[in-house]
């Protein structure tokens, strides 16, 4: 209980924050409102430093780290295994060929530019499964600090926000197909609310297309990703440690435990959808994973200098720019060669 009342001020201040954020966000999906929260928190941390907050500071670091895992956990809750294994097995070689582009280019870069290795790795995970969700993921299993988490979530926004503008008319200017381009959309948009963006536009420049509800399940089917790519930084991670004289490797450590719990949400879902349930059942939760994602946006926003974040800013904006490119070239030379655009 004691515990309790030390977290429960800082958990309160970044649920207060995340509030007008979340119906910021609804305003303005393009921009999201985990990118908000995250600014708004950076603010706020300009004036209000961390050795004035006191015991607020323990909640701020909970729900930066514990809140942050609950939120991935119930995301499960808003996939349908089934679905995806039908819907979206058209466009598993797509998937598989931008993750792999971005996880190899990421790593390329990151040796020539000399990027943090932890701010490369959300980078490269965030671009190539999907952005925000994905660095919600992986920040814990790699240790990331609040300042490389509020980095990379800052590179991935900004290449959301250009594909989503100009994704649609590109689209238009090569000749896609509706179904083409929500596999374009799906497979080199990061973050969801920006996949939405883009596709819904599409839709509005061509009535009858259904390409929101392809991005959609290919932005899901990229979601899954996470479990193995997280599994394996969590077994580098326990092996580095190993190495380093900070333990023995251990799989039952180097296992990222919520992930575990991501899984077997995700298969609740599925079965009690297979049973006849209502996928809408499930609406509540996905949207109570998206609030708990915002809160933790903002307590990494109250964690981060901002100041040091925007002079240190020109290597991973550069990996985020080339990553983002590449993964667009590799998602259109994909559905090239197999005959989709």
């Amino acid at each position: 209980m004691a515990n309790v009342k030390n977290v429960a001020p800082g958990v309160g201040l970044c649920a207060a924050i995340a509030l007008p954020c979340w119906f910021l966000g609804e305003a303005l999906p393009v921009v999201g409102g985990p990118v908000f929260a995250i600014l708004i928190g950076m603010v706020i941390a300009l004036w209000w430093k961390q050795p004035a907050r006191g015991t607020v500071q323990d909640g701020i670091a909970f729900t930066a780290k514990k809140v942050l895992q609950y939120a991935v956990i119930l995301l499960g809750f808003g996939l349908n295994l089934a679905q995806i294994a039908a819907v979206g097995a058209e466009s598993l070689p797509i998937i598989l060929t931008t993750i792999a582009t971005a996880l190899i280019v990421g790593y390329i870069l990151y040796r020539v530019l000399s990027v943090d290795s932890a701010i490369a790795t959300l980078i490269a995970v965030g671009s190539s499964i999907c952005g925000g969700s994905a660095i919600a993921a992986t920040a814990p299993v790699i240790r990331a600090k609040d300042e490389q988490v509020a980095q990379a979530i800052s590179v991935i926004f900004l290449f959301n926000v250009v594909a989503a503008l100009i994704f649609p008319t590109l689209g238009g200017m090569l000749g896609m197909s509706n179904e083409g381009f929500g596999l374009f959309a799906g497979t080199a948009v990061n973050d969801t609310s920006s996949v939405t963006a883009a596709a819904a536009a599409w839709d509005g420049m061509h009535p009858g297309s259904n390409a929101l509800d392809d991005a959609t399940i290919v932005k899901l089917t990229r979601t899954l990703a996470i479990i193995p790519i997280t599994l394996v930084l969590g077994i580098v991670m326990a092996r580095k440690e190993g190495a380093d004289g900070l333990g023995n490797f251990s799989l039952k450590r180097a296992f990222p435990m919520f992930i575990l719990f991501f899984l077997v949400a995700s298969i609740i879902t599925t079965i009690a959808v297979a049973a006849g349930a209502d996928a809408a059942v499930f609406a509540p939760l996905k949207t109570l994973s998206k609030f708990f994602i915002i809160m933790a946006m903002a307590a990494i926003g109250l964690n981060t200098d901002l100041v040091k974040l925007v002079k240190s800013g020109g290597k991973p904006i550069l990996m985020g720019l080339i990553c983002w490119i590449c993964i667009a070239g590799a998602s259109l030379g994909m559905q090239h060669l197999l005959g989709l655009w």
